[in-house]
């Protein structure tokens, strides 16, 4: 006797469930390698992951799902949507802060609802069938499976787009064992376009569907742990924690959805910082502001060093007297990037009185 095929009508009830708990769109695809993977290892073999070690430890289970989820026959991909929030222009003293960050921590709001929508399909599928959920925390290339699913296209900076939600959205996904229907892929819709590689302060994006994360702020300022490249600091702008720009170049935007799930956990005093009343912040001022957000994985050090480089490139002799408390700090990567930004406004200083 054949076993049975998809399930179309659990696939149809994980959609409503889906949407009854706030998120945006639910597609699936099959558990089978995503074609992209040989990408993942020529990036690299080329070290364009920078200090991201955890992408190479893990980059045989990225291949293939079934490493992860031995059985796996199916993956659920689900997105919400979160808050473009306003354009700010560069202010003196201003910092900016990327806007998936400037609210409670992602994981801990899409965590528990893709739990329970994957306890629901645990429930109503096969007897014995199980699932494994994940938000941007599984070895799995999530964006290349989400376009095989139909919930968007990667661009060429290399992020995911949908036409219904631009690129202000998260991801999340379940690996399953249960045997449902794929939706067919979509197909990239970029075209001539460039937009977003010509928005990229730091030339991160060197060709198109290509990212160097060595020069992408975002990187810069949350994944590298050690000194900004010194060359690579006045790129940085005013930015503290991630980087929209290229994001926000793609045309796709104008389709933007309005956030359900996240919309109730912003955090607006996060968007747009004054640089100097954070770099005075101390290891219990760090840890109550940013308590539940994603910026507490920076770490003080990490932050404050993101916001001395910011108040380097628009600070004003102000900014002087903070800068030279930092500059004093025990933490010593701190006190580095304080006392070049010291030198960099002084620099303007001298420059403009000339």
């Amino acid at each position: 006797m054949e076993p049975p095929g998809p399930d179309r009508s659990l696939a149809e009830g994980l959609r409503a469930e889906a949407s009854r708990l706030g998120f945006h769109a639910c597609r699936i695809t099959s558990a089978e390698p995503p074609t992209s993977a040989p990408y993942l290892v020529e990036a690299l073999a080329e070290g364009r992951h920078g200090e991201m070690a955890w992408l190479a430890r893990n980059a045989q289970k990225r291949c293939d799902p079934s490493l992860v989820l031995p059985g796996a026959r199916s993956i659920v991909m689900v997105v919400a949507a979160y808050d473009p929030g306003p354009v700010q222009p560069t202010t003196p003293g201003v910092g900016v802060v990327a806007r998936y960050a400037r609210g409670h921590d992602y994981h801990d709001l899409i965590g528990p609802h893709l739990a329970e929508l994957a306890a629901w399909l645990d429930r109503e599928a096969r007897p014995g069938s199980r699932s494994l959920w994940y938000v941007d925390t599984g070895p799995i290339l999530e964006r290349d499976l989400a376009q095989r699913a139909g919930l968007g296209f990667v661009g060429k900076h290399t992020g995911l787009v949908s036409r219904a939600l631009g690129n202000w959205f998260l991801i999340g996904e379940i690996l399953t064992q249960a045997d449902l229907p794929p939706d067919p892929p979509e197909r990239n819709r970029c075209g001539r376009c460039t937009r977003c590689m010509e928005a990229c302060p730091t030339g991160a994006l060197p060709a198109p569907f290509t990212l160097d994360a060595r020069r992408c702020i975002s990187y810069l300022t949350i994944e590298l742990k050690g000194s900004i490249p010194e060359e690579l600091r006045p790129l940085v702008g005013h930015r503290v924690f991630g980087c929209d720009d290229c994001l926000a170049a793609c045309p796709w935007n104008r389709f933007a959805a309005e956030a359900r799930l996240l919309a109730p956990y912003q955090r607006p005093d996060l968007a747009f910082p004054r640089l100097a009343d954070w770099l005075a912040l101390d290891e219990p001022g760090f840890k109550a502001l940013f308590k539940g957000t994603p910026l507490l994985r920076t770490k003080r050090r990490g932050l404050l060093r993101n916001v001395a480089v910011a108040l380097g490139n628009t600070g004003t002799p102000d900014d002087l007297p903070a800068l030279e408390r930092a500059a004093a700090d025990p933490e010593p990567l701190v006190a580095e990037h304080a006392t070049w930004a010291i030198q960099r406004i002084q620099q303007r200083t001298r420059a403009t009185a000339a």
